[in-house]
């Protein structure tokens, strides 16, 4: 249980948060946050850990987006129910997905081609179809309840975002202390190595799709209920993909908590940058962009990357600064 404090001490912090503010407008940056944490969390399984980079990860985004829209709108289905059935559809997504990729011996840039082109292909039929609305979108009908899983508190929606995070934490806590997790990362540091000690990387790499591909799911599936609209540019579009690339890349990819560190920072400076550039068109954008080719560069491992590295070298001094006194004493 001891490996799980660290996770219950920052879920404990952040449950607190409402209590101390009651702005909507920081209650909302910060469900915006924890729903981008969320996405970066399910890249993070697949792609930190097992190493496969998808840049179309707005294809699991949409589509639990959609099916919990869908069977509310069209169905009359009960919104929780449509929420565990677009995490459903999600995984179900990835593993059909997974086992056409991975089966295929796609890796590196054709896997990541192939994700990208996946999640267009979705956009496209989404636009058309009547189903999703086409080009309209889909409209949740606003009726507050806790069956509709609407309520009139973001604070209500701050902790519902805030439990899958935590959840998301676990998981990934329990694949890094797993014998999966070690497959996993044996695949992602020498797939043809592993292959040749047993480990079945085309089964790893798709149970991992799958549960990746849950994780971002919850996170369409949570976008849907909380701003009651969705889109194909919305749902299928290519901003969740970088959403969920660039949270793990700045927090510190094959991490537990690189995603919600990155997700923090990402935003917060984003909303910094328009601070800073007032009403100067674009230059919030260079802003932005500049600070975090600046972080990138400096800390290529990430934010806890790099925090972990200068913990290391104080360590160091103190170990050399230690016996040098205890000579100069004796």
């Amino acid at each position: 249980m001891r490996t799980f404090l660290p996770i219950a001490a920052v879920l404990g912090v952040l449950a607190a948060v409402p209590f101390v503010v009651h702005s909507n407008v920081t209650l909302n940056f910060l469900v915006a946050a924890l729903m981008f944490a969320l996405v970066g969390q399910g890249w993070n399984i697949l792609g930190g850990y097992g190493g496969q980079y998808s840049f179309g990860h707005a294809a699991f985004f949409g589509t639990g987006a959609y099916v919990t829209a869908i069977l509310q709108v069209r169905y009359g289905v009960n919104a929780w129910f449509g929420f565990a059935a677009g995490i459903a559809a999600g995984a179900a997504l990835g593993g059909a997905l997974g086992a056409l990729v991975f089966r295929a011996g796609l890796r590196g840039s054709y896997f990541a081609l192939v994700t990208l082109a996946f999640a267009e292909v979705l956009r496209i039929i989404a636009s058309v179809a009547p189903v999703t609305g086409a080009g309209v979108g889909t409209l949740i009908k606003l009726e507050l309840g806790m069956r509709t899983f609407q309520f009139q508190s973001r604070a209500a929606f701050y902790w519902i975002i805030l439990a899958l995070v935590g959840l998301s934490l676990v998981i990934a806590r329990l694949i890094e202390r797993s014998r999966f997790g070690a497959w996993l990362i044996a695949v992602r540091e020498n797939e043809d190595a592993a292959r040749a000690l047993g480990v079945d990387a085309s089964a790893v790499k798709s149970i991992a799709m799958v549960v990746s591909a849950a994780i971002t799911a919850a996170a369409g599936c949570f976008y849907a209920q909380y701003f009651l609209f969705i889109d194909s540019g919305i749902a299928y579009g290519t901003w969740i993909s970088v959403e969920a690339l660039l949270t793990p890349i700045i927090g510190g990819v094959g991490t537990v908590f690189g995603p919600l560190l990155g997700a923090l920072v990402v935003k917060t400076l984003g909303e910094g940058a328009k601070l800073v550039a007032g009403d100067a068109p674009g230059l919030d954008l260079i802003i932005y962009g500049a600070v975090l080719v600046l972080v990138i560069w400096t800390m290529p491992r990430g934010l806890i990357g790099g925090l972990t590295h200068v913990r290391k070298l104080l360590a160091q001094r103190g170990a050399t600064v230690v016996p040098a006194g205890e000579v100069r004493g004796g």
